[in-house]
């Protein structure tokens, strides 16, 4: 395995960085002051929109998509380190249009969306000019197992698809540039259980969709983007909506899920950094006690635990990088796994750290600590629970068990 980082992934981190330093870091007190100071606070700070256009201008935009028609050009080992930066600020992902559910929802058109289709939403999105949302999980039902989802999908006449069903944590949704959805749902309940999901697209306009109300995140709202709920009821759509056939949802949801995982699992990685750099130079930086709290010796072990944790969880980031490049997602699905279950709960645990560090003051909104915080416990959650991931991992350990010993599972000896 090699993790060196290419000429081209060189220059990038240059270039990320320095566009970090120079315009997001300090646009980020301007986008919350702008965020709060408007009476809808679904309305997009200006400032967003000045940033992207900068953003843009120095070709430093859809810098995940290693197809080079749509994108940069880099491949996942190369992205990898421009997610860890562009991780280190809530307002970043989107400066350079590389944001979830948009990030995903625009690889999900890349590699499964007719031409069409792409030419209807791919291309604006790749603009940046309209905004997206993933419809999958549904609040009536337990959306870690996918085969539960009941939002139904029926083919009316050879013409229109009906969708019926409800949705939550539809994050994106509150965008009022979001106009179109991704919707999962169940084509033939009959069919084998991994061929009744379907994926198709729903125009936000479309009647019948009704938004219902924003979800908060231990009190967040994360607007303008939001996690919304949603209804879906008698909404009709052309059957070429449809993403790549009936039948087909799950292999799509994996072709999406592997990629979007990673990027999420390096932003995090971002976020621990910041946070580390928070906590070390508030410690340093304060007495207690007639010392500096750096001084006290249970503050040098979180620190180096910090430290040590986060290089442990990039490497095994780079690792699940490098074989999606060279072996492939599926190949890589353990890998995948294991970075979804360490990379927040990592996070997790040196951003309560620094709120230790902090005080009172890490739990309020006068440092980015709780809404960090907040967005990372999310994670345990989104793109499948922790308890999914292990369970993976697990029965691939199982499978290499039986493949050494000859022994089926269950069996006696």
């Amino acid at each position: 395995m090699d993790f060196t980082h290419s000429d081209k992934a060189k220059e990038y981190i240059d270039r990320v960085t320095s566009f970090m330093d120079d315009h997001v870091y300090p646009a980020e007190a301007t986008y919350n002051e702008q965020l709060n100071a408007s009476d809808d606070r679904w309305k997009i700070p200006p400032v967003m929109e000045t940033l992207k256009t900068k953003a843009r201008a120095a070709g430093l935009w859809n810098l995940f998509l290693p197809d080079d028609r749509f994108g940069a050009g880099l491949s996942v080992l190369e992205y990898a380190p421009l997610a860890e930066i562009t991780g280190r600020s809530p307002i970043a992902p989107e400066v350079f249009n590389c944001n979830a559910p948009d990030s995903g929802n625009m690889e999900t058109l890349a590699m499964y969306g007719t031409d069409a289709q792409k030419d209807r939403w791919l291309n604006p999105l790749l603009a940046g000019d309209i905004r997206s949302a993933f419809l999958m999980t549904e609040p009536d039902v337990a959306s870690s197992d996918a085969t539960n989802v009941q939002c139904s999908i029926t083919l009316e006449g050879n013409a229109t698809y009906v969708i019926n069903g409800r949705k939550w944590w539809s994050s994106g949704a509150g965008d009022p540039r979001c106009e179109i959805f991704i919707v999962m749902g169940k084509t033939d309940p009959q069919a084998e259980t991994h061929k009744q999901q379907s994926m198709i697209l729903v125009p936000r306009d479309t009647p019948g969709v009704t938004v219902k109300r924003p979800l908060t995140v231990f009190g967040y709202d994360d607007a303008p983007h939001g996690h919304m709920e949603i209804e879906l009821k008698d909404v009709r759509v052309p059957a070429e909506n449809i993403l790549l056939g009936e039948g087909r949802g799950f292999e799509i949801a994996q072709g999406r899920l592997g990629p979007g995982r990673i990027h999420h699992c390096m932003r995090s990685i971002g976020t621990a950094e910041r946070a580390l750099e928070l906590m070390t130079e508030r410690l340093i930086s304060r007495q207690v006690f007639g010392k500096p709290i750096a001084a006290h010796s249970v503050w040098e072990e979180r620190v180096a635990n910090a430290r040590l944790e986060i290089e442990m969880t990039r490497l095994l980031c780079l690792k699940a990088a490098w074989m999606m490049d060279t072996v492939g997602n599926k190949a890589a699905r353990k890998e995948i796994a294991l970075i979804k279950i360490a990379a927040p709960t990592m996070a997790l645990k040196i951003i309560d750290d620094a709120i230790q560090a902090f005080g009172g003051e890490g739990v309020s909104g006068d440092t980015p600590l709780a809404a960090m915080y907040s967005w990372q416990r999310c994670l345990r959650l989104a793109d499948g629970p922790d308890e999914v991931h292990r369970r993976t991992v697990a029965r691939m350990e199982f499978k290499d068990a039986a493949a050494r010993t000859g022994i089926t599972l269950g069996e006696k000896r």
